[in-house]
């Protein structure tokens, strides 16, 4: 897409036990807004080693919070939901935002498959019907739908307030998901445990796909998560060899090594840039905002 880079922050979801504070919280989101972000996000992990609150409800506590301020994840691992009951917990958060949701899709990867009852077996191909039967159960008045994994006969009421439906994003790394981005969604999303390099390979991918498809990439979004840290290396680092084994798709370091990091993320084809510094959201908020996008503008 040839429009201004948007900017998306993410959303406080790691949180040890007890240790909310919804003043913090609130006045992060305002502070998120005031600043003019486009929108803020999620990210989903049911089992993870870090301590991390669920997306679906820290999406709604924002979206409670907020008025203007787009609301999203990036992404749901959907085979572990119930598409059914999914749809409608995401057009219920659509209606209650008045519209400003977006939401993200991932196969994620096998290995809690097993604690879910969720077997491997054809789980990329039940991961495509379930979101052919939410979509279904977006738009049509009364569904009908006998799948693979899935036989649904009913309505699901109210629709999304968005329509068709919100803007839906494919995240993943492999041509394969690039390919199911460009068949299922509205957009691709580069994950965050993605170098550079590999996210600008990504996306020479998705151009032919979308090229192939016929489809404008005027209007299908590509976007990028970016772990960031101004003036503070370690401590993403570290956050991130914990989760991913490796910190080696941090931005990290100075304003100037952070503006050069984001840039070549931008110019590797992100239109939309979801800066997430995993900790310390509010003082990494104030430090990109005053030190960093001025010299993306």
């Amino acid at each position: 897409m040839t429009s201004p880079t948007r900017f998306a922050v993410s959303l406080p979801q790691q949180v040890a036990d007890g240790a909310f504070d919804p003043d913090a919280f609130r006045a992060y989101l305002a502070r998120v807004e005031e600043l003019g972000f486009h929108s803020a996000w999620t990210r989903e992990m049911a089992l993870s080693p870090s301590p991390l609150l669920g997306p679906l409800e820290v999406m709604t506590y924002a979206a409670a919070c907020t008025e203007r301020l787009r609301i999203g994840c990036a992404v749901f691992v959907s085979v572990l939901h119930q598409p059914v009951q999914l749809a409608k917990s995401l057009m219920t958060l659509d209606q209650l935002s008045r519209g400003r949701l977006e939401v993200g899709f991932g196969l994620g990867g096998r290995d809690h498959l097993s604690s879910f009852g969720i077997p491997s077996e054809g789980f990329v191909a039940r991961f495509v019907e379930g979101l052919e039967l939410m979509k279904s159960c977006w738009t049509q008045p009364r569904v009908s739908f006998n799948g693979r994994f899935f036989q649904v006969e009913g309505g699901m009421e109210p629709k999304p307030y968005q329509k068709p439906h919100p803007p839906v994003w494919i995240g993943g790394h492999r041509p394969a998901a690039i390919r199911r981005a460009v068949r299922h969604g509205d957009g691709f999303v580069g994950a965050g445990a993605a170098t550079t390099p590999a996210f600008a390979e990504q996306v020479r991918v998705l151009k032919a796909e979308l090229e192939q498809a016929g489809r404008d990439p005027e209007t299908f979004g590509v976007a990028k998560r970016v772990y960031v840290s101004v003036g503070e290396r370690d401590r993403i680092g570290d956050e991130l060899r914990r989760i991913y084994g490796t910190a080696d798709s941090a931005v990290a370091g100075s304003p100037d090594e952070c503006v050069h990091g984001l840039r070549e993320v931008i110019e590797a084809g992100a239109d939309l840039v979801l800066l997430d510094p995993m900790t310390d959201e509010a003082e990494q908020l104030e430090r990109l905002a005053e030190e960093v996008l001025p010299a993306l503008s």
